[in-house]
Formats: C-alpha cells, structure tokens, sequence
C-alpha cells in the first residue's frame, strides 16, 4: 500500500519493512516500528539498518516526508554476529573496569575474518593481566550478562565528550576521539558499570542478549599498533549467538590446536623461526621445500596453460616509485624504514605491483598486444609488529603468488571467469571443495575515498557480478568493502574442521593505470588507459601452506607429502634388498627413505608414521625370497603382499592425478 505524502500530518512516519509500508505514528524507536509489523521477528532482532545504516532499538525515529526503510540484524547473520561480538567486547571492558579500577581502555573491534578469535580489546590495566586472571573477569561478565543491563548511546558534542575522558583520566581515547571525531562525537555506556566508550555501534540492547562468549588468550600490544607508543595489553576472546555455536567452535578449536601448523612445522621438520634471524621471517627446511616446490609447480603447469608469462622482479626500488604508486602516502606504516645509496633512498617491496607495471611500460603497446598477463612468486616485505605475528601465517617477508593482467576494457569479463576457473580448479585440488565467494563493491561513495568516475564503477562492478553470475558461482555482495582504486572478489575456502580462511583475491584497479600513466594505442589510433585486475589465489605462499599444514593435519596426500615412501627392512640381512627397492622408487621419480638403522621393525613403523609417510614398505625373508614388497597405508595399515611393479602403478596414478 503507498501513501499520498502531502496527506501526511507531521505525527507520522511511512515505514518500509521487508516490502511492506505503513504509517506508524511518531516518535518512535526502531524497536517500535518493528514491532508493529512483526513482535516475533523484533524478539530475534539485535541492531537494525535504517535507510542502510547501521543503527541501535533504541534509536528514536522522527516524522518525514521520506519512506524510512528499516531492515533487521538478528543474530543468525554475519552483520548480528558482528553486534555481539562488539558488545561483549565492551562487557569485557565493563567487566575489567570493575575489577580492576584505573584501567585505561584502548579499542575493542569485533573479528569477523579471523578463525581463531572473535574480539580483543587492547587496555592498560593496574598491573599485567596473567591467562589466571582471564576466568575471574568472564565470570564477571556472566554476572553482568545476567542483569540485563542496557547498552546506551548518546550523541554529544565533541568539546564535552573529550572532557568527560579528561575527568576519566583517559588519554588515549582523548587522542582517538580528537582525531576521528566530527563536531559531535557517539558515546556509550553500560548502566549500572563504569564503562564508558566512543563508539558508533550498534549494539544489542542490553547485555542479557549476550547468552555464549569466553575470554581465550592475552598479548602484546602497542597503541595505535606503532612501536613507538604506550605497550599496552590485547585480550582476545569470542563470541556467538548460542552456547551450542560456542561449544561447536570450542570443539573445533582443541581440534585445531592438535592441527596447529607451528607444531606440526616443528614436528615434521618443515620450517623454522628463530629470534637469531629475526621473528617473522621464515626458513624453509627441505622437507618444507619439497612441499613448496609441488605447490608452484601445479602452479607454474595451470599458468602455462593460461597464457601467462614468468617475471622476475627486484625486492628494493626507490622510494619514489612507492611515492607514485601511493604506498609512501598509505602504506608507511607497513613498509621498512628507507635506506639510503649513494645520495638515494630505497624501500624494500611491500608489493609487486609497481614493477609489473615498469614490465608493461617498458615498451609501447597495441590493442592486439592485450592482454598481458604477468605472473611471479615475488617475496615481499611488512613491518608487521611482534604482536601480530603468528607462526607461518603472518609473517613479515613471504611471498606471494602474484599475477597482474594488463587488459582492454571488453576483455575484463573473460578474464575475470578464467581467474575463477583457475581459483576453483586449483582449491579443488587441494581437496577445498567449499569455496565461497564475496564481491566487495563500492556502495555509498560518500566520505569512502574511492577514486575513479561513477561510470566506471557501475561498469566495473557489473563485469565482476557478471562473470560471478556465468561461472554459476553464487557470492555474498558487501557493500563499502571494495578497494579504494575499484571493485574486487574475495575467495574463501573452508578447512577440513570447518573453519574459513580468506586467501585469494580478484582485484580491479582504476588507481594505478592512472598514477603511472599507463597506455595503448587502440583501433582508433588513440592512447586509451588499460585496466589492471590483480590476482592471487594463496594470497600468501607461506599463509597457504600453514592452512594446508592444518588441514591435512600434517599428512599430506602422496602428490605433496616430503617422503612418499619409507623402504623398512626388518632385519640388517635384508639392508640390501631394502636399497635395491628404494632405487628403483627413486628412478620412478618418487621420493624415498630407506631406514636401515639396527632398530625392531615396530620402532621403524612408529617412526614413519610420526612422520606421517603414505606408504610404508615392510620388508622381510619373505619379501626377499618372492621378490614381493609388503604394503603399509598411513591409514589403512597393513594391504597385503604385491609386487613392486603393482605397487608402481598405483602410486603413479595417484601422483600424476594429485589425487587426495
């Protein structure tokens, strides 16, 4: 039913819920107005979007000429798990103030993308928190919970709310009030705590709606994330819907620690970190080679394939071709402090893309010359803080299978589809049969900083849903979330217990074509500007390899695994044949170790299986009087007898079809 507006007296409000309008009188909450289209629905409801933002029950609503389009946030969505794990964020805070006065508050984000964590909360308390203290502020927490004590948001005027922190005694969020704050800055309490925070929220509507968290760990911290400000303390915690999600991911989380690669690393002898070289830097030991090697080669093969060519690309350039590129202006912080020859500075890489770009410019290119499609496993650079460093996964030099298409403005389209092809076929092969998909557009442009006319933004988001939409693929469109220079498709797998990793991305970039004055020479003998799609699928060598780590569990199927087969003689007399065996493996192109140590052939099998071999071949008089092999699976245990040539040809099957 539509409204005649001019008929409407100033006490009412048109309201648009789930398609259905309606005149509700005003003023009223958006709790209100929800409840007179549906009281079950307002039950589930945590937050709601009011005309797209994002915005707390309790918020009043005034009369208008314009329709007020209210969607709700409940708790089954990512945006109303994103409302709890805020909020109990700030319960934790609340929490912390009343058992630990004079503490100094820093920020507390929910964690969206992270398996391992759902918030922290980074703070200066009296004296250094310990994990014993982190059971005594949950249970604080509960106690909090359970009296239902409103979150409540006031809008005030800057001036005022840097004094009310002053009378706190808190400088730090002085600081971030005065740098992020407009005219008028949003405050936050919980009744009946001490908690106070500049916030934009939302948040539930009071804590009794925060039924499952746990606090899980403590860190380090610097403010702002800048080693040359205040340490300061981040505690982690998480956070769900229903304490049946929270023990399914407490489940899922002691798996995952049986899983974790930097024991599994050590273990089987695959990498290691050490202080003597610099934390977040890693050494690949053969064993790690050997995997990394099968990782680029079904790479290299799919990029053959694709048309790609292999650049090689230094790991310094001058600090004024990051100045061109933006990441002098945007990304310092992330870079390596400059060094200085003779009379020049320098900066290690933090990306690729620049000289991929010096590639293209290096010589004057025709429409016929597109696409170029440049691909590198190219090393580069963070500053990342100690802090933020964890094991293989984030790390500070690692390398990034890296590829940036130069291309027409009608050959985007299919050169988006063949990435998504590429994607899903390589993820499938390492067994990543869930592979989700988001598209990541500009939404509402105001304040976000994006560069590039509306036209091409329109064109450019279309050509990425369209290619979404041909490969079958369906994708969840987050609006706000593209990169500043253009729209992009962010590619997530889930791991063999359930959890979801970002890695790969489909970028476009209007930004850099631009900085660098990129050009061809088109049908109509006039310079037009190429786009560039970046593309990565790891993302990050050694991030991907840290994920398979834990997904395999550390046994890796035949294709990858260091040792494809471990020759166990069970006694010295048979040292020979076990050799003899082991060569013809070798010659076969398969990777071998002969263990001819004075050890019982139980301690031998032990051995291999810690090591987690595929195969096992256990060899005694028997073996060598038929000139037969006995078989040992990882899993299966003990196949049978069968001769080397049967045992070949199976292994080979399975090595040239990557099979899992």
């Amino acid at each position: 039913m539509l409204f005649d507006r001019a008929q409407l007296v100033m006490s009412q409000l048109v309201v648009n819920f789930s398609g259905n309008e309606r005149a509700i009188p005003a003023p009223v909450t958006v709790a209100g107005a929800i409840k007179e289209f549906d009281r079950d629905v307002l039950k589930k409801t945590l937050a709601a979007k009011v005309n797209g933002e994002d915005v707390d029950l309790n918020k009043e609503l005034s009369a208008t000429d314009q329709i007020i389009s209210i969607e709700p946030i409940t708790a089954d969505t990512r945006d109303g798990l994103e409302v709890i794990r805020h909020s109990a964020a700030h319960l934790f805070a609340a929490a912390l103030l009343d058992l630990f006065p004079g503490t100094k508050l820093g920020v507390g984000p929910a964690l969206m993308d992270d398996p391992r964590y759902g918030f922290y909360y980074d703070v200066i308390a009296p004296r250094n928190l310990t994990e014993d203290d982190l059971p005594v502020i949950e249970k604080k927490m509960k106690a909090m919970a359970k009296q239902n004590l409103p979150y409540r948001r006031e809008e005030i005027e800057k001036a005022r709310v840097l004094d009310i922190f002053a009378e706190r005694d808190e400088p730090l969020k002085r600081e971030l009030i005065d740098e992020k704050a407009g005219d008028n800055a949003s405050i936050y309490y919980i009744d009946n705590s001490e908690f106070i925070d500049f916030c934009l929220g939302p948040h539930v509507p009071h804590t009794g709606k925060l039924k499952a968290f746990k606090l899980l760990a403590l860190s380090g911290a610097y403010w702002k994330g800048d080693a040359a400000n205040q340490q300061m303390q981040r505690i982690y915690g998480t956070a769900f819907a229903t304490q049946e999600e929270l023990d399914a991911w407490t489940k899922q989380r002691e798996e995952a620690e049986k899983r974790d690669h930097r024991k599994l690393g050590r273990e089987l002898d695959l990498f290691s970190i050490s202080d003597e070289f610099g934390q977040g830097l890693i050494l690949w030991h053969p064993k790690g080679g050997i995997i990394r090697n099968e990782m680029e080669r079904l790479l290299r093969e799919e990029l053959e394939n694709r048309g790609y060519s292999f650049v090689y690309t230094p790991h310094i350039a001058k600090r004024d071709l990051w100045v061109t590129s933006g990441h002098e202006g945007n990304y310092a912080d992330s870079m390596y402090s400059p060094t200085s020859i003779e009379d020049e500075e320098y900066r290690l890489k933090p990306m690729n893309c620049p000289f991929h770009i010096g590639i293209y410019k290096s010589s004057p290119r025709s429409y016929r010359d597109l696409p170029q499609r440049y691909s590198e496993m190219g090393t580069v650079y963070r500053a990342e803080l100690s802090g933020t460093l964890h094991g293989i996964m984030r790390v500070r030099g690692f390398s990034v299978d890296d590829a940036h298409l130069f291309v027409r403005p009608d050959q985007v389209h299919a050169e988006v589809v063949d990435c998504l092809d590429f994607a899903i076929k390589v993820f499938e092969t390492y067994g990543f049969d869930n592979v989700k998909f988001e598209l990541s557009v500009r939404g509402d442009a105001e304040n976000k900083g994006y560069l590039g006319a509306d036209a091409d933004w329109a064109q450019a988001e279309a050509q990425l849903a369209s290619a979404l939409d041909q490969r079958g693929i369906s994708y969840d469109r987050i609006e706000g979330e593209a990169a500043f220079y253009g729209p992009k498709i962010d590619i997530k797998i889930e791991d063999a217990i359930g959890r979801v990793w970002q890695l790969g991305t489909i970028q476009l970039d209007f930004n850099l074509p631009e900085r660098f004055e990129l050009e061809y020479t088109a049908e109509d003998n006039l310079k037009h500007r190429p786009f560039m799609i970046h593309r990565a699928l790891f993302g990050s060598i050694e991030r991907f390899f840290g994920v398979l780590i834990e997904h395999y569990a550390g046994a890796f199927p035949l294709w990858l695994a260091p040792v494809q087969v471990a020759v166990l003689p069970i006694t010295d007399r048979i040292n020979d044949y076990a050799l003899e065996i082991a060569g013809r493996l070798k010659g076969a192109g398969f990777r071998v170790e002969t263990n001819t140590k004075s050890d019982k052939i139980g301690a031998k099998i032990r051995d291999a299986q810690m090591q987690k071999v595929p195969f096992m071949l256990i060899l005694g008089d028997k073996e060598l009087e038929e000139g037969k092999i006995a078989v040992r699976e990882r899993k299966q245990g003990d196949i049978g007898q069968m001769s080397l040539e049967e045992f070949l040809e199976t292994i080979t099957q399975q090595k040239l079809a990557r099979s899992l």
